[in-house]
Order: C-alpha cells, then sequence, then structure tokens
C-alpha cells in the first residue's frame, strides 16, 4: 500500500498542497488554489485583511484538486504539515469562530503601536528579550483591535496565527508553537517562556495563547467534519507547523548554524540559523525561533528582507533594454562586463522603506555611470552586483550577531536562475551555493514526516532532496567583488549617514 505525507503552504496569493510518498521521497503531486491571485481587502491605506475562512475554502479545494493529480483515495496519508504566511492575526471566539478579518503580514497600521511600546519598555528590554521591536507583528496588531475595536476585544477567547486557524479547522484542537509566538513578539528568550511583560504592557490576559506544542509533534487529529469537508481519512495527525520563512529553510534542509536560506524573487530573503541568542542592536534584522529552536538546543532563525531585488531586475529590462530582450539575453549581457561594472553602483532599494537600512526610503540610486565609458552590458551587471550587495550588507550585520556564514541554499528559481548573480553572491561572500529543487508545501509535508517519527531527523527527511548545481566562491575575483563592494558601501553611505 502506498503512503503519503500531505504539506499546505498557505500563502497571501494561494494555497498550495504536495502529496509526498514516503517510499521515495518525492511529490507525486502539486496544486495551488485559487487560480488566481487570493484577493487582499485594503479598507483603509496601508490596510491588508483576508478572510480567514477562505483560506479553509482554498485549502478543501486544493486537497480535493491534489488526491485527484495523485490517484489517492484520502486513506493512505500518514500526516499532515502545514507552512503559513506569517505575523498574521486570528481572533476567534469560544466557538472557534473569526471576529474579524485576519489582520495579515503586510498589514501596517500597527507599526505607532510597536513603535511605542518599544519606546517605552525600552530598546534593550525588548531586543534582550524578544530579539526584536515590537513593531508592526502580531502583538502589536492585537494592540490595534484592542484600542479600535474594544467590544470585538472583549469577546476573543484565542489569537492565532494564520497556521493555527487552519490547523484548528483540520483538528478541532486550538494550539500554537514557541516558533509562532517568537514570530507574533510573544516569546520571551530570556525567561523562556511567554513575553508576560509585553503581554502586561498591552493589557492581554495569558488566556487568549492557545496550548503552546512543539513545532514537530501531535497537534491533533483530523477530525469527522474536516474529513468529511477534504476527502480524507478522519484521524490523521497534524504533526508540524512553521511560518513561510522558517519552513522554507526547512524545505532546503537549513537545520544549523551557519547555514542560509535564500531566495530572490520580487523581494529577497536571507535567512540564516544562529547557534546563540543574540539580536542586532538597531534592529535591522529580525530574529525568530528556528523550527528545531528547543530549551536545550538553541537555534535562532534570523531574517534579512530586502524589497528591491528581482523588481529591480524586471524594471531594468523593462525601462532600459531593448524591446523584446529576455531575461537569458540581459544575463548574457551582464556576463560580458567585467565584475564592478566598471565603476557603476546601484543600490537597489527603490520599493519602499528598508528595515536594513533603519526603515529609511533611499530609494534606488544608480552612481559613477560615464556616458562615454558605460552601456547597458555594464547596467546590467551592476544591477545584478547592486542586489547582491545588498543581501552581503544584511549578511554582515548577522556575521556581527555571531554568524558563520558558510553555505547557502536556494531554490533553483528567480535570480538564481543567473551565473552572475551567483558566482558574485558566492565570491563577496566567500559561501557555497547549493540550489535544489523543493518548495514551501513539500518542506511541509517533510517536516510532517519529521513529527511523526517518518523519519529519524532532518538528514533522512532530506536525503532526497534533489540537489541541481553547487557554486564555489572564484577566489581569483575575490579581491575585485571587495573592491566593488567597498565602493558601493561608499555610495550608500552618502545616503544613510554611514562611514
Amino acid at each position: 500500500m502506498k503512503r503519503y505525507l500531505l504539506g499546505y503552504d498557505i500563502g497571501s496569493s494561494s494555497v498550495k498542497a504536495s502529496l509526498v510518498s514516503i517510499e521515495t521521497g518525492k511529490s507525486v503531486a502539486s496544486a495551488f488554489y485559487p487560480d488566481s491571485e487570493a484577493p487582499i481587502k485594503a479598507v483603509n491605506p496601508g490596510w491588508a485583511e483576508q478572510e480567514p475562512e477562505d483560506w479553509w475554502s482554498y485549502l478543501t479545494n486544493v486537497t480535493k484538486k491534489v488526491l485527484q493529480e495523485s490517484g489517492s483515495n484520502g486513506d493512505d496519508i500518514e500526516a499532515i504539515g502545514i507552512s503559513y504566511q506569517m505575523h498574521g492575526l486570528v481572533c476567534v471566539d469560544k466557538e472557534g469562530k473569526p471576529l474579524r478579518p485576519s489582520i495579515i503580514w503586510c498589514d501596517s497600521r500597527a507599526v505607532p503601536y510597536g513603535e511605542t511600546a518599544f519606546r517605552e519598555l525600552g530598546n534593550s528590554q525588548c531586543l534582550r528579550r524578544l530579539l526584536n521591536s515590537p513593531g508592526n507583528f502580531t502583538a502589536s496588531k492585537l494592540a490595534w483591535v484592542k484600542q479600535n475595536e474594544p467590544e470585538l476585544f472583549a469577546r476573543i477567547d484565542k489569537i492565532m496565527l494564520p497556521g493555527d486557524y487552519i490547523a484548528m479547522k483540520l483538528t478541532g484542537t486550538t494550539c500554537t508553537t514557541v516558533s509562532g509566538l517568537s514570530e507574533g513578539m510573544l516569546w520571551d528568550f530570556s525567561e523562556n517562556k511567554l513575553a508576560d511583560f509585553l503581554m502586561d504592557y498591552y493589557g492581554f490576559s495569558s488566556s487568549i495563547i492557545p496550548e503552546i506544542r512543539p513545532t514537530f509533534s501531535d497537534q491533533g487529529h483530523v477530525s469527522a467534519q474536516a474529513a468529511a469537508a477534504l476527502g480524507i481519512a478522519e484521524g490523521i495527525p497534524v504533526t508540524y507547523r512553521a511560518g513561510d520563512q522558517p519552513n522554507n529553510a526547512l524545505s532546503l534542509n537549513v537545520f544549523e548554524p551557519g547555514e542560509i536560506a535564500a531566495t530572490a524573487g520580487t523581494s529577497g530573503v536571507v535567512y540564516g540559523v544562529n547557534g546563540e541568542v543574540n539580536f542586532d542592536r538597531q534592529s535591522r534584522v529580525n530574529t525568530f525561533a528556528h523550527v528545531n529552536h528547543t530549551g536545550d538546543q538553541t537555534r535562532l532563525g534570523v531574517l534579512l528582507c530586502i524589497n528591491g531585488t528581482g523588481i529591480l531586475n524586471a524594471w531594468t529590462r523593462r525601462s532600459m533594454m531593448n524591446d523584446g530582450l529576455s531575461y537569458g539575453d540581459m544575463n548574457k549581457l551582464a556576463d560580458e562586463a567585467p565584475v564592478g561594472s566598471a565603476g557603476i553602483s546601484v543600490l537597489p532599494f527603490g520599493n519602499g522603506a528598508e528595515r536594513v537600512l533603519g526603515n529609511k526610503e533611499v530609494g534606488c540610486v544608480f552612481s559613477g555611470v560615464n556616458f562615454n565609458i558605460h552601456n547597458r552590458r555594464h547596467l546590467a551587471r551592476a544591477v545584478q552586483e547592486g542586489i547582491v550587495f545588498s543581501f552581503k550588507y544584511g549578511m554582515d550585520i548577522m556575521a556581527s550577531m555571531g554568524m558563520d556564514i558558510s553555505r547557502i541554499h536556494a531554490g533553483n528559481a528567480n535570480m538564481f536562475l543567473n551565473p552572475v548573480f551567483r558566482e558574485t553572491l558566492a565570491g563577496i561572500t566567500g559561501a557555497t551555493i547549493e540550489l535544489y529543487d523543493t518548495d514551501g508545501s513539500v518542506g511541509a509535508a517533510k517536516g510532517a514526516g519529521i513529527g511523526a517519527g517518518v523519519y529519524k531527523d532532518h538528514n533522512e527527511a532530506f536525503a532526497t532532496l534533489e540537489k541541481l548545481k553547487v557554486i564555489e566562491p572564484k577566489t581569483s575575483l575575490v579581491p575585485q567583488y571587495q573592491e566593488a563592494y567597498a565602493r558601493w558601501k561608499a555610495v550608500l553611505a552618502n545616503y544613510v549617514g554611514e562611514k
């Protein structure tokens, strides 16, 4: 009899599901729903909300699609794992029904609440205990609800992250994880417990926090009602849940200190594992409990986000290159220019304020262009190098927090398809880059296998992870990369006031 693991990835644009064969470790079917991007309601500027019941509707539809594609009858699934969009707030009543739409990750209304808490509680206390500013995270979103919707706030029985809500809909069990609480600024790392000091400051009762269970553990079993809605067997355990960025790292088998998971789509994310409790004193990166963090083993995920990565590459192609020029053609042009782009430096920060720059909105800058020397080849390469240097800038902050970055894992997609981008990143960081074929829902399924004991550890779970390419640093070019990076940082200093 065939045996499967089912993984869900609850995103803000769609819900994806993958069915992974336990025998082969490979995905046998994947699907997403809806086919067009899920709606996000923005009643006011800076707001972003979604209906939790819509996520459940998408999940029921995608489950049926993936079962049909695989030929599974739903009785052969051994465990379920959940990845989800981070930092969202779901408020439910005593019947587990949502009291309002979810305030999701990209909603910014809570920023003033987090900034005030950071100032009044003290930067040092917040960073030492939360490892972050309270910022625009889940706890601050709840503070907005408390002040602006007091009658609704009084009816809240539990607050949840999006993944907690989906797990409750699947199982009827209400619980959360330390990793989840840490992403909401609700975990005190210095005391290894719920962040009572922030809860008290905001006026929250600890009773609204669900039971805490390990990331890899029995987190409830599929109810008869959910089984009927999804077309799967009753009693399947949910054995893993994690936010999308920790789960992306898991999907790339990133568990140990010094390992990095990176993505470079429209925006770019570098997520590194730290083996010691530390923080950036300027709060330019975020730190959360990684999926394998425990009281006995410190494993923290340090997250750097750069807003302007692939979007800059797309803008350059659209605005500066000949019509019809493909990304492949542009990559070839970039490869024809020398390392350092003959003196051009590009700051890729034209997609809003950047946390890594202290929330300054620098804008995109092209510096050093000489009309008599430079052409589109130099521009194409300078754009690629500028994006890489923004990654390196953030990774230097990670290094200052005690991280020894030696290996970067990434999916074989988006800007990692470009040899110039990959080789520049390897050269300036000194790290080996490994490219893999995987995604978040497959990772969630593997996580479920770890939690259910199907695999003895993550190495066994990801033994079949397909490594597509390895990029080693070209040591002969390192001095040139370093010179170009130093020039890039000097340009940046003119805008952010650094030496």
